[in-house]
């Protein structure tokens, strides 16, 4: 029997999995993120899933505003510096953020609501209340 539409990952959803998986092997490796990017690409069989083109939009945006993005994380983690958060976390943070201030067609709700969803299975037990946290509060930030 093969898995119906509700078992399957949305394709965003696979397409934030993989820029996640760019930008935590970037940080771990202390590596630009769009050098781990074309390593990655190169990893990837061919033909390449749609979903890869938003994956690569992700990573690219994020390294470009990678700054600002942190900043704004930093300023809204109370009591948590950037460097202390879980590498998982603070990757999720940056796409997340990416998206709530660069990409106007993701509703802030989704971007918040897709990276608390990854970190319920990729990260600790409170990293998706901290994310939606932080998060949230950017958002508020992001559309006065």
């Amino acid at each position: 029997m093969s898995e119906g539409p509700k078992t399957q990952m949305p394709a965003r959803r696979k397409a934030r999995k993989r820029a996640l998986d760019v930008l935590y092997e970037a940080d771990l490796r202390d590596l630009p993120p769009r050098q781990v990017l074309a390593t990655y690409l190169e990893r990837i069989a061919k033909p390449h899933p749609d979903h890869l083109d938003y994956a690569v939009g992700l990573v690219e945006g994020v390294a470009e505003h990678l700054d600002r993005i942190d900043e704004l994380i930093a300023s809204y983690a109370e009591g948590w510096t950037i460097d202390r958060m879980p590498v998982i976390d603070r990757n999720l943070a940056r796409i997340a953020v990416y998206e709530l201030l660069y990409v106007p067609e993701i509703d802030d709700p989704v971007a918040i609501t897709e990276a608390v969803e990854l970190a319920k299975t990729m990260s600790t037990d409170d990293s998706p209340r901290f994310l939606n946290g932080i998060l949230g509060r950017i958002a508020e930030f992001a559309t006065r």
